[in-house]
This record gives structure tokens, sequence and C-alpha cells, in this order.
């Protein structure tokens, strides 16, 4: 059975907020001391450190006078912490991820328990245990909004920026297919309407960001003014990351209904693989490309082509799909950005600019998808260069 996170929201009481705060920072400093020991190793001597040996060097850390607080809370989160990193470091050699950076105090934190760190009760109510913490002596105050459906594996207590608290379960879900349709569509991304589908269907943009940027201007005006570090000074922070996690929320909202709608109505899913790290280098679309959220929603577009028993298949960038003709496939030489309908000069067809891509990448997808499983030869398409996910599940 597939592994997913279900989140929920828990209000510690003030002597759990003072064992949570010792506990993130622990997590974050020890990460840090990690990271220093393996980059400081690498560069002096061009020594690799793994986990076993930075979880054995912690073990001697903990036994220092200096560092005897850190065994005032639960090792392991501490553990965890040290898996992270060396996740983060074979990410980062297999060139799927940047380079570790330090975390701090500011920004989001967190602690994972595998099941050695928490112990889970029965209260009485089906999908909804008792959860209480190591080094803790009461129970957390959780709110369910939905039972979990299977025992955890392991948990994540965060706090975010905004002072939220909350708890991610790792749990396994039986998730059953969802009816096969016998539809296919392919997708074209933009910025007036995130999702444009090559049936003709258009998502919107409610630009949730652009919405609250002259409240979140004003806030952070306030923020500017008072003296960094005071108590009024961190109340304004807070306001202004509470601004900040509300628009992240309504992005995210949007963006499932928008994916879950596609999941639901195609058994397959074409879209293009865009480079959104070297689009947002340009400036005058950084924030506009930042707010629609094309990475975030490709990312929930996988997973639940995954869980549902459908398929995802990403096709190469560089295809011209928006200068292309999709009836005769004849190509223009330019298209400027502000072109937003043409007509073929060979055909005469009139196409939408975004309907017209999203049927290019939808042909040049299938033929993809049948190259992958082998079942036709392809026609000037590359499968080395696209991605596909999801599957039948027969």
């Amino acid at each position: 059975m597939p592994t997913v996170r279900y989140r929920y929201r828990f209000y510690p009481n003030a002597k759990q907020r003072q064992m949570l705060a010792r506990q993130f920072g622990c997590v974050r400093y020890v990460y840090n001391w990690a990271l220093a020991l393996k980059r400081d190793a690498f560069r002096e001597r061009a020594e690799k450190i793994g986990y076993a040996e930075t979880d054995k060097r912690l073990t001697a850390l903990k036994r220092e006078p200096d560092h005897a607080w850190l065994r005032d809370v639960s090792s392991v989160p501490l553990q965890q912490a040290l898996r992270h990193l060396d996740k983060a470091y074979t990410a980062f050699f297999r060139g799927a991820a940047r380079f570790p950076r330090f975390k701090a105090k500011k920004h989001r934190q967190s602690a994972t328990y595998t099941r050695q760190g928490f112990s889970l009760r029965d209260s009485g109510v089906p999908g909804q245990p008792v959860v209480k913490l190591a080094k803790m002596s009461t129970p957390l105050k959780i709110r369910w909004s939905r039972p979990l459906p299977s025992a955890p594996s392991s948990l994540t207590v965060v706090q975010e920026p905004d002072g939220k608290y909350y708890i991610s379960f790792v749990v396994e879900v039986d998730y059953q297919p969802l009816p096969k349709t016998k539809r296919e569509v392919g997708i074209d991304l933009g910025l007036k309407d995130v999702v444009v589908t090559s049936d003709g269907w258009r998502s919107g943009n409610p630009k949730h960001l652009k919405r609250a940027l002259d409240r979140l201007a004003r806030e952070q005006r306030k923020l500017a003014r008072k003296q960094k570090g005071s108590r009024n000074w961190h109340k304004q922070r807070r306001k202004v990351a509470k601004l900040h996690a509300k628009v992240r929320n309504q992005r995210t909202d949007f963006l499932h209904q928008v994916s879950t709608r596609l999941v639901r109505r195609y058994d397959a899913v074409y879209v293009e693989s865009l480079n959104v790290k070297g689009m947002v280098k340009n400036h005058s679309l950084a924030r506009a490309i930042s707010d629609a959220g094309w990475s975030a929603f490709v990312g929930m577009l996988s997973y639940k082509a995954n869980l549902y028993c459908k398929q995802l298949v990403q096709i190469n960038r560089w295809y011209p799909s928006s200068k292309t003709c999709s009836d005769c496939s004849y190509t223009m030489e330019t298209l400027p950005l502000g072109v937003r309908a043409w007509v073929c000069p060979r055909c005469e067809a009139e196409h939408d600019r975004d309907v017209n891509a999203a049927r290019n990448i939808q042909a040049v997808g299938q033929t993809v998808a049948e190259r992958s499983f082998g079942k036709a030869c392809g026609d000037g398409v590359r499968p080395a260069l696209a991605l596909v996910s999801g599957g039948d599940c027969r």
C-alpha cells in the first residue's frame, strides 16, 4: 500500500511549547553541527563522513559537559536530523537538489519521530488515537479533521513561522483506483490561466499573492519600523507570516482542486516539463510565475496519478508546442508572447495559442507514452527527455 502524509493542527500547552522549543533548537543545532563537520572534513582532508560516523560523533558530543543539554530532549529527532542531512547530501551529489544549507531559527521548525519516539493509545474513537511524544508527560491536543487510516510509522511536529503547530503522520492508505474514463488530455501551463486543456477548458488564475500585495506591503513596513527582537517586533513578524501562510494555503487549495479535477476526468494527462528555476530568473515574470505554482501543481498531478492509477507524461520542454500548428504540423519561425491567437500560413487554421499548445503536448505525449511502453516506434520524440509516472495498476 502507498504511504502518504496526514497533517493536523495541534495545540500544545505552555509546558509542551517549552519542550518543543528545546527539541526544535536541539534538532537545528545537531543538523548545523553535522553539516559543518561534513563540509570541513571534505574541504580540509577530502574525507567523506556518512551517517554512521556522524551518529557516533553525536553520541560522544552528548557526553561532553558543554553539550549535556542535548540529553534533555528525545534522541530520536536528533538521529533523524542526521539522516535528513545524509539524504540531502545524496540528493545534491545526484544533481537533484542544491547543496544543504544551515537551518535558521526564524524559518519553519520541525522534528521527526520514529515509532521509538512516540506512543499511541486508544481513545475510544476510531482513527483518533491519543498521541504522546518522548520526554513529554502529557498527550498532545490534536484537532482531528479526519481519522487516521492506519497506525503511523513516523510523525513530524512542525511550528510554522506564524506560530501555529502541526503534526504530520506517515500512514499507509489503501487507495482504490478511480473509474476509467477512456479520455486523455494535454495541458498548457500559463500565467493568464494556470491550466488550459486541449479540449478548451481554462482554470483561470486567482493570483492570490498579487491580491494580497498591498496589505503585505503595509504590514512589512510596520515590521521594518519596529525594533528588531522586541516583543512588538515578534508580534508583527507573526502577523506578516500569517498573511504569507494565507496566500500559500489559498494557492495550494486552488491547485488541489484543479489537479483532482484532471485526474478524475482523464486517464492520461500530458504536460510540458518546464524549467521553473530558470524561468524565475526573469525578474519581470518571477513573481507571477511563483504565484502560479507550476512546480507544485505538476507534483500534485504526479502523486495523484500514482495513487489513483492514472498516467502523467511530461514531455521535453524544448518542443515548440506554441508555434507548431496542431492541424498540419507547420512550425512558425517566431511567435512573440504577446500574440495570443494566430493563423497557420500553410493550412489557414485559426489557433488560440494556449489551446493549440495543449493539443500539441497531447499528441507528442501520446507518442512518448507509446514508446515508453513499447507500443510504437515514435516520430521525432526522444523518450529519454520525458517522464512517465502512474500507470494502469493492473
